[in-house]
C-alpha cells in the first residue's frame, strides 16, 4: 500500500493512507446497512419514474419522492442531491457516525446552521450486490467547477467498462488509473487479489475510502501509466484511462493525459500486453482519431506489439469533431457560450484541424497474451444490443484460438462437424429498388450478445442445414454441395471459399465445431 507524507484533511491535493475517511467508514457502513441505502432499496423507494429522474439531473421528483422515506429519505436528499439538511436530521440518519467525524472526515460540510454532503456517495449494483461508491460531487444536481485533480464518480464510461469486463475467476487485476475505485470495486467479485493505481492522490485516498467502506482488501498504488507495477504480470487488467482526444494538456486529470490527440490510448494499447501473465486478458476502454485518408484499424493496429497479443477492438462510436469538443466542455461545468470556454473550443478544434482529424471513433479493445504474432480484428459494432461484452470477449478469444489452430492445419476443420449456434436464425428480407422488389437476400444472425449479422448466399444455407452435432464432417458436406452443384470433386476455390464462410461465421459465434 501507499503511504503519503502530508495532512488527514482532505484537500485537493493529497491525503495520506489510514485516513479519517477510511477510519470512519466501518460506522458509515453500518449507517447504510441499517437506513437501507442499498440499490434495491433505492429503487423501492423512489420508483421507476423518480429513479430515472435521478439519471437525467432532475431533483424535484427524487426530492418529492424522498418526502416520505424516513431517514432513508434523509440520506437521498443529503448523499444524492445535494440538499443543505439540519444538523439532528443528518445525525439521526448517519447514526453510529457522529457529525463532527464526519465533517472532519471530509464526508460533510457546515453551511451555516446545516449541513451539506462533501462527496458523493451512491449505492451501485453491477451483479455482486451493492457497493458504496465515493467520489468529488459533480454537476448532477448543483453547478460547480471541477479541480483538476476532480475524482469522478460512476458515470456512462465506468458503467459501459463494468458490462464489458470478463467476470471469470482470475487470481490477479490490475486496475490502471483506478480513479474513485469503481473498476476494482468490480473486480472484487471474481479476482483473488486487486491491485490498482492512479496518479492522482486524491483518486487513491477516495478509492482506500471505497475499498473500506466495501469491507475489500485492494492494494493502491500511485504513480503514472504502468510504473508502479513494472516487472509484475496480471491475469487480467482493466483501464478507464484518461483517454480524452485532444491538445497535450491537463485541466482534469480524470479525462486529460497530458499526450496530444489520442496518445493515451496509445500508451495503454502499445504497453498493457507486457503485464499480462501467459492467456491473460485486458478489457479497455479507448479512442481514435478519424483522419482524413486514412483507415483508423490501420492506426490502431500499429500500436500492437508485432508478437504476443490477440486483440479485439470494437468500435461503438464515431464522433463529430465540434460534438465531440462541446461534449467534454459541457462535462467539465463549462458553459460553451462564456468567453473562455469559446478560447478552449478554438484551441481544441485547432489541434483536430492541424491533424486532419475528421472524427474520433471510440470503444473498447481487448487484449489476450498468445504465444505467437500478434493478430488483430478491429470492427464497427455501432448498432444497439442489450447484452454485455464481457462473456462474449472470452468467447471471441476462444474462437480464435480455434481459428489460429485451423491456419496451422486445415484438416482440423474439415475433419470437424458444425452446428448452427441456437441463438442463430434465418431471414430471408425483399429490398425495395428502382424497377421494384428486389430478389430475397438471405442472412442468418445472432439473437444474443452483439447480435452480429451475416449476408449468405443459398449454398451457404444449404451448408448450415447440413450442420448436426451426429452429421457429417464439414468436408463430406462440402463435397455433397459441390454434387447438386453438378461437380464429381470438389475444386480448391470451392473448398477455400467454403473455409472462408465457415470461419467467418465461427468468429462471430453463428456456428462453432463441436
Amino acid at each position: 500500500m501507499v503511504r503519503w507524507q502530508s495532512t488527514d484533511v482532505p484537500t485537493n491535493r493529497s491525503t495520506i493512507t489510514g485516513s479519517l475517511l477510511t477510519a470512519l467508514c466501518p460506522d458509515l457502513r453500518t449507517a447504510l446497512t441499517r437506513v437501507g441505502y442499498d440499490a434495491d432499496t433505492l429503487l423501492d423507494v423512489l420508483g421507476a419514474g423518480a429513479h430515472a429522474a435521478l439519471s437525467r439531473s432532475e431533483p424535484v421528483p427524487v426530492r418529492r419522492a424522498a418526502r416520505d422515506a424516513g431517514e432513508l429519505g434523509t440520506l437521498i436528499r443529503l448523499l444524492l442531491l445535494g440538499d443543505a439538511l439540519p444538523v439532528r436530521e443528518v445525525a439521526a440518519a448517519l447514526a453510529p457516525v457522529e457529525v463532527d467525524r464526519a465533517v472532519a472526515a471530509g464526508l460533510l460540510d457546515r453551511d451555516g446552521d446545516a449541513l451539506r454532503a462533501a462527496l458523493d456517495l451512491r449505492p451501485l449494483d453491477a451483479g455482486a450486490g451493492t457497493r458504496w461508491i465515493l467520489s468529488d460531487l459533480d454537476e448532477s444536481m448543483r453547478r460547480r467547477t471541477l479541480a483538476e485533480d476532480h475524482v469522478l464518480g460512476v458515470g456512462h464510461a465506468s458503467l459501459s467498462l463494468l458490462r464489458a469486463t470478463p467476470t471469470r475467476p482470475v487470481g490477479t487485476v490490475l486496475d490502471l488509473g483506478t480513479g474513485c475505485g469503481v473498476q476494482a470495486v468490480h473486480a472484487a467479485s471474481y479476482a483473488d487479489h486487486i491491485t490498482a493505481t492512479d496518479v492522482n492522490a486524491r483518486a487513491l485516498w477516495l478509492a482506500e475510502a471505497t475499498a473500506a467502506l466495501n469491507e475489500l482488501d485492494i492494494e493502491l498504488v500511485e504513480g503514472s501509466w504502468f510504473d508502479p507495477v513494472q516487472g509484475r504480470r496480471f491475469d487480467q487488467i482493466v483501464a478507464n484511462p484518461p483517454f480524452v482526444v485532444g491538445p497535450a494538456r491537463v485541466e482534469h486529470t480524470y479525462r486529460d493525459s497530458g499526450l496530444g490527440l489520442d496518445g493515451a490510448s496509445e500508451l495503454v494499447i502499445s504497453q498493457a500486453a507486457d503485464l499480462l501473465a501467459p492467456g491473460g486478458t485486458a478489457a479497455m476502454l479507448a479512442a481514435w482519431v478519424h483522419v482524413d485518408g486514412q483507415d483508423w484499424r490501420g492506426r490502431v493496429s500499429s500500436w500492437l506489439p508485432a508478437q504476443g497479443v490477440d486483440a479485439w477492438v470494437v468500435q461503438r462510436d464515431v464522433a463529430d469533431p465540434a460534438l465531440y469538443v462541446g461534449t467534454w466542455l459541457r462535462d467539465a461545468g463549462l458553459d460553451p457560450r462564456d468567453p473562455i470556454a469559446q478560447a478552449r473550443a478554438e484551441e481544441w478544434l485547432d489541434a483536430f484541424t492541424t491533424a486532419d482529424v475528421e472524427g474520433i471513433g471510440f470503444g473498447f479493445v481487448y487484449l489476450r497474451a498468445i504465444d505467437g504474432p500478434t493478430e488483430l480484428l478491429a470492427e464497427d459494432l455501432t448498432h444497439g444490443f442489450d447484452d454485455p461484452l464481457g462473456g462474449e470477449a472470452l468467447r471471441y478469444f476462444e474462437r480464435s484460438a480455434w481459428l489460429r489452430a485451423v491456419a496451422a492445419d486445415e484438416n482440423l476443420a474439415w475433419s470437424s462437424r458444425f452446428v448452427v449456434d441456437p441463438a442463430t436464425a434465418l431471414e430471408r428480407v425483399a429490398l425495395p429498388g428502382p424497377e421494384g422488389w428486389a430478389p430475397t437476400v438471405a442472412r442468418v444472425h445472432r439473437g444474443d450478445g452483439p447480435r452480429w449479422q451475416h449476408e449468405v448466399n443459398e449454398t451457404t444455407v444449404s451448408l448450415l442445414a447440413g450442420m448436426r452435432a451426429d452429421g457429417l464432417p464439414l468436408y463430406e458436406l462440402i463435397e455433397l454441395l459441390a454434387l447438386a452443384h453438378g461437380s464429381d470433386a470438389v475444386t480448391a476455390e470451392f473448398a477455400a471459399d467454403a473455409l472462408s464462410v465457415v470461419a467467418g461465421l465461427v468468429r462471430h459465434g453463428l456456428v462453432r465445431p463441436v
